[in-house]
């Protein structure tokens, strides 16, 4: 779902019309929420310890020692900002006993402004064992550490060089349930010299939350993908577009909510529409999509459909995208463009309101839940609308012209294929 923001422009005119409705203001992100306020990001760095990791085929040296070697580079680069924590699995030593072994994680640091030198004395501490892998049952935990406090960005960074060995709980399930559970929580998994099942395993869990799956072979290309990861969740504050969270309207446009140009999170059950309602001024270009975030297993063939209507139900854009099979989110956008009124400069009383519906086509297996619904960001923008984007949206030309060099074309070509037919009939007979 995540799955990076794109940045909404402000619209002044969408303000004059909220005065010009009796008051009514759009949602859109409060200025008073701003930067200051945003909770800073958190991220969690989940490290592997099981006895795989001691095999020496990571650029010369063994996977744990390019693990902490990469450890130890990404700590010194942490920017101020950052709220990091360390937690491993598979650390302890049970031998055959796999209940054991499939309860061994354990937090090492606490999320939060680091102590440097005592998360590179613990990590240098560690030795791999005997232990097993409990990807699913460590993914829970690491979501504890990261607490639950709303608006906060939530990231875990998961280095593992094998698969799950203790299912139940499946980490693609766990990641699924993470995912619906709202907690604006991505996990980005690492596989260091992984093999085609660990492969789609890490695939499966970072899709199931918006992340990123990546591979690396060596302690530098280890360090590397770990520190771009770090920094693309520990982002400066003010970078951050945090999401307004909205409940369109089931039942139709008249009691749909009102919104300005931002960002919007809702969320919406399987085959169910969504409507909500956006003044837009003559001149203006309405840009809208919504982006919905597949966080668990549905049925294959799918759609998400975008719809800008009148109030009175006259279709004015539309867009469906359609899927089939595993991602992690589908998604549909449109632009409509309102004619300009003559030369005079619209007033907030000259606003149309639009009717945004987005509409599901998803549906699951017996025992998925269907509750709560799946996540939605819905993007809405006002711009000035210009004469190429009002004639031409398609992309394809219009008027009299056009048609008129389509009807020449065909004329020549009908004639020269006619001619070239009579001539080389005219050959058969003479021979």
């Amino acid at each position: 779902m995540t799955t990076t923001k794109r940045r909404i422009a402000a619209g002044i005119g969408a303000l004059l019309v909220a005065a010009a409705l009796g008051g009514a203001t759009p949602a859109a992100a409060d200025p008073d929420n701003g930067p200051a306020n945003t909770p800073p990001p958190k991220v969690d760095l989940v490290l592997d310890l099981s006895g795989s990791m001691n095999q020496n085929d990571a650029g010369g040296q063994t996977r744990i020692d390019a693990a902490k070697k990469a450890f130890n580079e990404i700590l010194e680069a942490l920017p101020s900002e950052a709220l990091v924590g360390l937690r491993v699995l598979g650390q302890g030593n049970p031998g055959n006993n796999k209940a054991a072994g499939c309860q061994e994680t354990a937090q090492l640091a606490p999320v939060g402004k680091p102590d440097k030198a005592a998360m590179k004395v613990a990590v240098a501490a560690q030795r791999p064992t005997t232990g097993w892998t409990p990807i699913g049952l460590t993914l829970r935990k690491a979501a504890e550490d990261l607490g639950n406090e709303p608006g906060t960005s939530r990231r875990i960074i998961l280095i593992t060089d094998g698969e799950d060995s203790c299912a139940p709980p499946d980490p693609c399930e766990v990641a699924r349930e993470l995912a619906a559970a709202g907690l604006n929580l991505v996990v980005d998994t690492l596989g260091l010299v992984p093999d085609e099942k660990t492969r789609k395993q890490l695939t499966c869990i970072a899709a199931a939350t918006g992340g990123t799956y990546t591979s690396a072979n060596n302690a530098q290309e280890l360090s590397e993908r770990v520190t771009q990861l770090v920094d693309r969740a520990v982002v400066k504050a003010e970078e951050v577009t945090t999401p307004t969270t909205v409940k369109g309207s089931p039942n139709g446009c008249a009691d749909a909510p009102l919104l300005g140009p931002g960002v919007y999170n809702d969320r919406e059950e399987f085959e169910q529409h969504l409507w909500y309602r956006v003044p837009q001024l003559p001149g203006q270009e309405l840009r809208a999509s919504a982006t919905v975030g597949i966080d668990r297993a549905v049925a294959r063939d799918y759609d998400v459909t975008i719809t800008a209507t009148t109030e009175d139900g006259r279709d004015l854009a539309r867009h469906t995208d359609a899927g089939s099979g595993r991602m992690d989110g589908q998604s549909a956008g449109l632009r409509y463009s309102m004619p300009a009124k003559g030369d005079d400069k619209p007033e907030a009383k000259d606003a149309k309101i639009v009717c945004l519906m987005v509409s599901t086509a998803f549906n699951a297996n017996a025992g998925v839940p269907r509750t709560p619904g799946m996540p939605v960001e819905l993007l809405v923008d006002l711009v000035a609308a210009s004469d190429a984007q009002a004639a031409d949206t398609h992309g394809l030309g219009r008027g009299w012209i056009f048609l008129g060099v389509l009807a020449g074309v065909g004329l020549v070509g009908g004639l020269l294929f006619g001619w070239l037919v009579r001539f080389f009939s005219g050959m058969r007979r003479a021979v």
